[in-house]
């Protein structure tokens, strides 16, 4: 029988990966990716909640989306600006934005 710990294990393991890809990786891409894990480990505790506390309503599947959307969101504009200092500096690793540094 999976109770809502299994998934708390499962949601906190996923968040924690993607913590690691966040902080420890290079590249710009692989930060975006990190940030992905972790919001859809917040999705899986959200829907794990909902399920165990309060099976008849849709509260969490509406943060569920709500993250979603932002998720979404979140990509269409790193990736954008990603692919615009591509262009500009020909490189994605993080070390080498220093625009604002004096």
């Amino acid at each position: 029988m999976i109770t809502l710990y299994h998934y708390l294990i499962l949601g906190g393991f996923l968040f924690c990966i993607g913590l690691y890809g966040a902080l420890a990786k290079r590249s710009a891409v692989a930060v975006l990716m990190g940030i992905e894990l972790m919001l859809n480990a917040v999705n899986i505790n959200l829907l794990a909640f909902n399920r165990f506390l309060n099976p008849g309503d849709v509260t969490g599947h509406v943060f569920a989306i709500f993250v979603i959307v932002v998720a979404a969101a979140e990509v269409a504009v790193g990736l954008a600006l990603v692919i615009n200092i591509y262009r500009d500096r020909m490189t994605t690793q993080l070390d080498d934005f220093d625009w604002l540094k004096w």
